[in-house]
């Protein structure tokens, strides 16, 4: 590699390791602020939220990718500009294709970051957090054992907990079971205790008394009872998985898809063809920001005033590419046939940033169609 491929190549590492630690960062606290949310208020430890974050980091990741990569591309190509080292390297016989090499290596690199991502880390990722959600739906203590608060673990019931002693033992329990319509009991108790039983966790309460409130005449009865066993099981999440997510198979079994698979996920055939093909796109879509973001600007050329026109022209490259993204995805989701067409967005912007070199290459190109 000559010595200017490698100090560029060094300029657009850095920088990009830079933008998409940020990146990472900003869309790691919004992600982390609603696991917080969900996951302290519903009684999980610290642990718990950290490994969910963490879980959900490669994803995170392979969202800024092309955009770190895009900003790094960008932001090296304005530096080297105005400072004027790209017209002494150009002066020295480098076209501007051959200023290309560089870029293209970089954008190889980040593909490849990408390319493990989706193919490997972030199907894992999604199926670790799957089971680890599954097993915290049936945690029973970090769901219902929060003392001092209402809680509404499902429709019609209410639960209340005054105290919980060191031993596990509930003090001042209040249960209200509002789930049939022609009547409502509510059970309180000096003291309770949770079991688990064969048919799943039950709740125990000792001293208490049982109010049934008849919805037709308003009529209340009441019982005491010195122990008494409540059937919690149904009130508690199912700890098992949910129906397998598109998201979580591996890139061959997208690619050809079996009848199981498509019975167990629920999905068609387009989904997995748009899931499948969209991970090898993704990878090509970093590639391709790389070099619109050097080829772009390269339009430019030298200019003390800055090249912010070829910097828009470049966001609304991508931005165009992210519109035609959208639009096949959508359509091979409902046609696995047309899967190809997962790939244009790809080609066109390939097409873009030749056509920047092609143009770059000749500035007199214009000029002379004119003059004629």
């Amino acid at each position: 590699m000559a010595r200017f491929d490698r100090y560029m190549l060094s300029q657009l590492m850095v920088l990009f390791g830079f933008f998409a630690l940020i990146l990472v960062m900003i869309y790691w606290v919004n992600r982390a602020v609603i696991l917080f949310d969900r996951l302290i208020a519903d009684g999980q430890s610290a642990s718990v939220f950290l490994e969910f974050t963490a879980l959900s980091l490669p994803n995170v990741i392979r969202i800024v990718l092309p955009v770190a990569a895009f900003v790094a591309s960008v932001y090296a190509t304005n530096r080297l500009s105005s400072e004027s080292e790209l017209v002494i390297v150009q002066a020295t016989g480098f076209s501007n294709f051959r200023l290309t090499r560089p870029v293209l290596i970089f954008g190889c690199f980040v593909g490849l970051m990408m390319s493990i991502l989706t193919h490997f880390l972030v199907p894992a990722s999604i199926t670790r957090l799957e089971e680890r959600t599954g097993e915290i739906s049936e945690n029973i203590t970090a769901r219902l054992l929060t003392e001092g608060t209402f809680l509404h673990p499902s429709s019609g019931i209410t639960f209340y907990i005054r105290e919980i002693s060191p031993a596990g033992e509930l003090k001042g329990v209040f249960l209200s079971d509002a789930t049939r319509d022609d009547e409502t009991i509510t059970y309180t108790a000096k003291s309770a205790l949770l079991v688990r039983g064969d048919t799943g966790p039950k709740l125990v309460m000792f001293d208490g008394l049982a109010q049934t409130l008849q919805q037709e005449d308003q009529r209340l009865f009441t019982t005491s009872f010195r122990d008494f066993a409540y059937d919690i099981g149904a009130l508690i999440t199912s700890g098992g998985r949910k129906r397998l997510s598109v998201d979580e198979l591996s890139t061959m079994a997208l690619l050809f898809p079996s009848e199981e698979n498509l019975t167990v996920t629920r999905k068609s055939a387009g989904a997995f063809a748009k899931e499948g093909h969209g991970r090898i796109a993704q990878a090509l879509f970093c590639i391709v920001a790389a070099l619109l973001g050097f080829t772009t600007l390269l339009l430019g050329g030298f200019s003390r005033f800055g090249l912010g026109k070829q910097i828009l022209l470049a966001v609304f490259l991508l931005i165009v590419i992210k519109l035609i993204e959208s639009a096949v995805t959508e359509t091979v989701s409902k046609n696995a046939q047309l899967w190809p067409i997962i790939y244009v967005p790809a080609a066109f912007g390939f097409a873009a940033a030749w056509l920047m070199l092609f143009i770059s290459s000749r500035p007199t190109l214009f000029k002379k169609r004119a003059t004629a």
